[in-house]
């Protein structure tokens, strides 16, 4: 079975790469057997269940697998993308045990759809939506309606994840639609694939601001925040987690209670994110 469902996550993996929609944020556990080192030096001889985790999610979820592998000995496989790509793969088959979106709108995608484990969505985190630009730049711009984020951007580019798709390009877009300047900002976006990869443009300089959130500003220390945007120009940011309904993992629903474990939401919150639910 694990074979299988291995093989079936290799070719996910590959595909994604293949089409650039997500290859820089992908993260997987090694295959059974091999031993896969936790912070502690416990080794993992065995395999948890896979979980499908938004790209923000990145820096604070490898913590706590590795928390995890060290109690439990069993290393969770875990694939990072946007929560739109990551939603439509498990739509197609993908062999997910565990979904954490970055937006109600793509669970509910998959709850219409009937492929959730009924009884088993809760809203986890919530999170900020903040601009920010690479460490060595000193810009003075304080975000507000009618604020000239285009004059300060000039010739260079604000770097967001897919307006269209992607959760946090969506918050991104409805910001600037109501402080009054997406008109004036859209020409000068520069759209990537995943927050992660947004927030990595400006890290390497190739953006001159991005639209992130406050959770991977504080991951990557090559750019700083220049402003918070306020809470009422976007849609509440939230977490949902749930088990997919194909789910045959023991481990899947001791996994998800473990994220409201006292040593995860250690992590999560010292990574900035706002705890919903325990």
């Amino acid at each position: 079975m694990f074979g299988a469902s291995r093989r079936w996550l290799n070719a996910l993996v590959v595909a994604i790469a293949v089409s650039a929609v997500a290859a820089p944020g992908l993260s997987w556990a090694e295959d059974p057997g091999v031993a896969v080192k936790a912070k502690n030096g416990a080794k993992a001889k065995g395999v948890g269940p896979t979980v499908f985790a938004a790209a923000s999610m990145k820096t604070a979820l490898d913590a706590i697998a590795e928390v995890w592998t060290a109690e439990t000995g069993k290393a969770p496989p875990i694939v990072y993308a946007s929560s739109a790509v990551l939603a439509k793969q498990i739509e197609q088959g993908a062999p997910a045990d565990v979904f954490i979106s970055a937006d109600l709108n793509w669970m509910d995608y998959l709850d219409k759809a009937k492929l959730l484990r009924s009884g088993t969505r809760r809203n986890l985190l919530g999170n900020a939506l903040v601009l920010v630009e690479p460490a060595d730049a000193n810009v003075d711009l304080k975000i507000a309606p009618g604020f000239d984020l285009a004059g300060a951007t000039g010739d260079g580019k604000v770097a967001v994840c897919t307006i269209d798709a992607c959760p946090g390009g969506i918050y991104a877009k409805q910001a600037l639609e109501k402080l009054g300047v997406w008109t004036a900002v859209e020409p000068k976006l520069a759209q990537a694939d995943n927050i992660r990869n947004a927030l990595n443009l400006v890290a390497r300089g190739e953006a001159k601001f991005g639209i992130v959130y406050s959770t991977d500003a504080k991951a990557e220390p090559k750019v700083k925040v220049v402003g918070v945007f306020p809470e009422s120009s976007h849609s509440p940011i939230i977490y949902p987690v749930a088990l997919v309904d194909s789910s045959k993992n023991p481990d899947a629903v001791r996994f998800v209670a473990f994220l409201s474990s006292q040593a995860a939401t250690k992590i999560l919150a010292g990574q900035g994110f706002t705890i919903l639910s325990k």
